[in-house]
C-alpha cells in the first residue's frame, strides 16, 4: 500500500511514509503557527528520499492519515470563539454547577492535594451566552412540552447580540427524541443563513453522544463547538495543500478510539488524544505480530511523556471517566496517561523548598532548549542529556541541526550547579534522574492501579526520547524493545491502525431480572437498536470510499448488577441475539470481566444485570506491516562501532570514554554491555552499566539488565 502517516507533536512533526515495498522515515520541527507548513516540510522530506518531488509523489499515494494534538493545544491556549449554549429551560446552571469532582477534573495528583487553591475551572460558556428554550422531553422520548420557537428566536438573537459565534444546543433527554434539537438547528439555520459571512456553526448535543448523561453530553458538545473553527482551519489549510499538488485520495485523522475516520466524518473532541492513541494501537498491532501479549507503550516527546497498557494481546481499556482538558465527557477514549515530561521539560530549582524540579512546563518547539541556540535560557532535559556525552552536538537530527553544548553547560551551571553547590556533571545528572523518576512513577502507578505486575510486561520506547531515557525509567520491566523507527513510531502506529467508527446510544434494558435470574427475551428490541448503529455505520464508511462488504461489526456493552454503580464494558460473542441460548453467553462473558476487573466476590446476580448502553465498533482492516525474520549473526558488534566520546556515568560517578555503536549498522545477533551508546537517525539509545543491548531475529533493537545487574 502507499500511504502517508503523520503525527503531528509539540516539538517535531513525524513522517512515515510507505511506498511500495519501501518505508521512509523522517522528522521536521513543528511550527505551530501554521500546522500546514510542517506537514509539508515533512513530506518533502520524505519524497526527497523517494527522489521525487512531491508533485509526483501525491498523485501515486492512496491514503494519508493524520494523527494530531491540535485540539490539544487550542483548548490549552483557550483559542475558541465566544460560545452560546441552548438548553432546556431551568437547566442553564447545569454546566456551571457540574458534577461533584469538577473541581479535580483532569489535575495532576500533586494538584489536588493542594485543596485549598483549587477551584473550578473557568467555563468555555459564560453564564450571559447560556439561554434556557421552551420545552421538554421526558426520558421515554415523550413531548411533554412543545417547542416554542418563537422563544427560541428571541433567545437565539440574545446570544447573538452578546458575541455568540457558534451555537451548542442540548436539550434534555434529546437523545430519546432529537425533533427538538432538530428544530432548533432549522430555525437557527433560517435566521442565519449558512452562505452568510457570520456563519454559525451549530453543534447538536445527541449527535455527538446518542446517550444518558446530560452533564457529560452537554460538555461534549460544548468542547466540539468551541473547537470546531480552530481545528477546521488547521485541517483545511492541509487539506488544501494536498489537493493542489495533487492528492486524489482521502484523509484520514486518527481517533481517541484506536480508529481512525475520514475528516469530514470527525468530529474535534474525537481527534484530542490522536497522537498517543497512534503510539497504543502500533504497540497493540505490532505487539501482537512478535507476541508480546503485555506492552507498556511509553511515549518520550518533546513536551509529554505519554502511557498505555496492551493487556493479554487487548486494547479495551477504556477511560472509566473520560476527561478532556478540566471536564469530563461522554465519548468512548482508550486509556492514555500523559504526563509534563519529555526532552523539552524545564529544570528549575524550587526557591522555597532548595531542591531541583523538572517540568511540567516545557520549552516546547519555539524557542526550545537551550542547546538549540534559538533563544531558550531555561535549562531543559535535552540540555542535560547533552551536557552528560549522550547526545552528540554535531549528530543531533541526523546532522541537520548542530547542537551549542557550550550553552547548553552555561546554562545549567548558572541555573542549577551553582544554586545546589554542586558540579555541572552531578546537576545534569539529577536532572535527568529526577525526569526519569516521574516517569517511572506514572508507569508504576499505571501498572499496579490496573492490577497487574510490572515484570509481566515488555515496553515498548519510542519518541525521540525514548530509547535516550528508558533505561531509567523502565524499572521492573525486564525487556524493552526499540523499533528502528522509535523516532516516529506515533506515525507508524497509524499506518497500521483500522479503519474504525464508534457508535454509541442508550438502551436500558433489565438484562437479567432480579431474584428470579431470568434472561430477558427482548431480542427484537436490543436487534433494532443493533441494527439502526449498524446502518449508520454503512453510510458512514460507504461515503468513505469503502466497500460494505469489507466492514467488521463488533458490539460492546456497557452492564452493571442491581445495587451496584460499576458500570463494566463487556464485548458481546454476538452481534444480534436469537435466543436464550446467546444471551446466556453475552452475560457469561460480562461475569467473567466484571469478575476480572473487581472481583468474583462482588457479583450479585440476585440483584439482576441491567443493560445501559449499546456500543457499536465498525471496522474495515487495513493492511499490517510485515515483521519478517533474519538469520543471527555473532554476538560482536564492532562492525556497527563509529567512534568513542567521553560521557559522565552516574554509576560509575565519573566520566569515561565511552563507545559509540550506530544502530542501523548493527546485525541480529549483535551484543554490546553498557556503559555504551547508539546512535540512530533521529534518537540516541544510552546503555548504562548493568544493561546490555542487542538487535533480535527481526531486527529490533532490545535492552534488557546484565545477569547480576540491578534493577532500577
Amino acid at each position: 500500500m502507499r500511504s502517508v502517516d503523520i503525527d503531528v507533536g509539540g516539538t517535531f512533526t513525524d513522517l512515515v511514509l510507505t511506498f511500495d515495498e519501501k518505508r521512509v522515515i523522517a522528522k521536521s520541527p513543528t511550527t505551530p503557527y501554521d500546522l500546514s507548513v510542517c506537514f509539508l516540510n515533512v513530506l518533502e522530506d520524505g519524497a526527497d528520499q523517494l527522489e521525487m518531488d512531491v508533485e509526483q509523489l501525491l498523485p501515486q499515494i492512496e491514503v494519508v492519515r493524520y494523527s494530531t494534538t491540535v485540539a490539544m493545544n487550542r483548548l490549552i491556549e483557550r483559542r475558541g470563539p465566544r460560545l452560546g449554549l441552548m438548553t432546556t429551560e431551568g437547566h442553564e446552571d447545569a454546566i456551571l454547577i457540574g458534577r461533584g469532582a469538577q473541581w479535580c477534573d483532569g489535575l495532576r495528583i500533586s494538584e489536588r492535594r493542594n485543596l485549598a487553591v483549587q477551584h473550578k475551572p473557568t467555563p468555555l460558556v459564560s453564564p450571559e451566552l447560556i439561554a434556557g428554550i421552551k420545552e421538554r422531553v421526558d426520558s421515554n422520548g415523550r413531548i411533554m412540552r412543545a417547542l416554542d420557537e418563537d422563544d427560541v428566536r428571541v433567545k437565539l438573537r440574545r446570544l447573538i447580540d452578546n458575541g455568540a459565534r457558534a451555537i451548542a444546543v442540548s436539550l434534555l433527554w434529546s437523545f430519546a427524541n432529537p425533533a427538538h434539537e432538530k428544530r432548533v438547528r432549522e430555525i437557527i439555520r433560517e435566521e442565519y443563513k449558512g452562505y452568510h459571512v457570520g456563519y454559525l456553526p451549530v453543534v447538536l448535543s445527541h449527535e455527538v453522544v446518542g446517550k444518558v448523561g446530560e452533564y457529560e453530553r452537554t460538555m461534549t458538545a460544548i468542547l466540539d463547538a468551541y473547537l470546531q473553527r480552530s481545528i477546521k482551519l488547521e485541517m483545511e489549510a492541509t487539506w488544501d495543500q494536498l489537493r493542489e499538488k495533487g492528492y486524489k485520495g482521502t484523509f484520514l485523522l486518527t481517533h481517541n478510539t484506536g480508529g481512525s475516520a475520514e475528516m469530514f466524518k470527525t468530529t474535534a473532541s474525537r481527534t484530542y488524544n490522536g497522537g498517543p492513541i497512534s503510539g497504543l494501537m502500533g504497540s497493540y498491532h505490532l505487539g501482537r505480530a512478535l507476541g508480546y501479549k503485555n506492552v507498556i507503550a511509553s511515549d518520550v516527546g518533546g513536551t509529554s511523556f505519554d502511557v498505555g497498557m496492551v493487556v493479554d494481546a487487548g486494547v479495551r481499556s477504556y477511560e472509566f471517566r473520560p476527561v478532556i482538558d478540566r471536564w469530563m465527557v461522554g465519548i468512548t477514549m482508550l486509556q492514555t496517561t500523559t504526563m509534563g515530561a519529555g526532552g523539552g521539560s524545564i529544570a528549575s530549582i524550587n526557591a522555597l523548598l532548595n531542591r531541583l524540579e523538572v517540568g511540567p512546563r516545557s520549552a516546547g518547539a519555539m524557542p526550545g532548549p537551550v542547546c538549540y541556540d534559538l533563544g531558550g535560557v531555561e535549562p531543559t532535559v535535552t540540555d542535560a542529556d547533552v551536557v552528560l556525552g549522550y547526545i552528540s552536538p554535531d549528530n543531533y537530527f541526523s546532522g541537520r541541526m548542530p547542537l551549542n553544548a557550550k550553552k547548553a553547560r552555561a546554562a545549567i551551571e548558572e541555573k542549577i550547579a551553582q544554586p545546589l553547590a554542586i558540579s555541572v556533571d552531578e546537576a545534569a545528572a539529577m536532572i535527568r534522574n529526577i525526569v526519569e523518576e516521574n516517569m517511572a512513577s506514572a508507569i508504576k502507578r499505571e501498572v499496579h492501579l490496573r492490577g497487574y505486575h510490572p515484570e509481566d510486561f515488555a515496553i515498548f520506547a519510542f519518541g525521540g526520547g525514548g530509547p535516550t531515557h528508558v533505561a531509567g525509567y523502565r524499572a521492573d520491566v525486564p525487556v524493552a524493545v526499540i523499533f528502528p523507527q522509535a523516532p516516529v513510531f506515533c506515525a507508524l502506529g497509524s499506518s497500521v491502525m483500522d479503519i474504525m467508527h464508534v457508535y454509541e446510544v442508550s438502551k436500558r434494558m433489565v438484562f437479567m431480572a432480579p431474584a428470579t435470574e431470568a434472561l430477558s427475551s427482548d431480542y427484537a428490541g436490543f436487534n433494532e437498536a443493533v441494527q439502526g448503529l449498524m446502518e449508520q455505520a454503512r453510510i458512514d464508511i460507504a461515503a468513505e470510499g469503502f466497500a460494505l462488504d469489507s466492514i467488521i461489526f463488533q458490539v460492546e456493552l456497557d452492564m452493571l448488577y442491581g445495587g451496584q454503580v460499576h458500570v463494566k464494558r463487556v464485548s458481546s460473542p454476538h452481534v444480534q441475539v436469537e435466543n436464550a441460548a446467546q444471551m446466556q453467553d453475552i452475560y457469561d462473558a460480562f461475569e467473567a470481566e466484571f469478575s476480572a476487573a473487581f472481583s468474583p466476590h462482588v457479583v450479585n446476580k440476585p440483584g439482576g444485570v441491567y443493560l445501559d448502553n449499546i456500543v457499536l465498533k465498525a471496522t474495515v482492516p487495513t493492511e499490517k506491516m510485515a515483521m519478517p525474520e533474519y538469520p543471527l549473526q555473532a554476538p560482536d558488534a564492532s562492525a556497527a562501532r563509529t567512534g568513542e566520546r567521553e560521557a559522565y556515568w552516574p554509576e560509575l560517578r565519573q566520566r569515561v570514554m565511552t563507545t559509540v555503536y550506530k544502530f542501523e549498522a548493527m546485525q541480529p545477533g549483535h551484543r554490546i554491555e553498557g556503559p555504551s551508546l547508539v546512535e540512530a537517525e533521529f534518537t540516541t539509545l544510552v546503555v548504562p552499566p548493568g544493561q546490555v543491548f542487542h538487535i533480535d531475529s527481526r531486527g529490533l533493537g532490545i535492552l534488557e539488565y546484565t545477569k547480576g545487574g540491578a534493577q532500577a
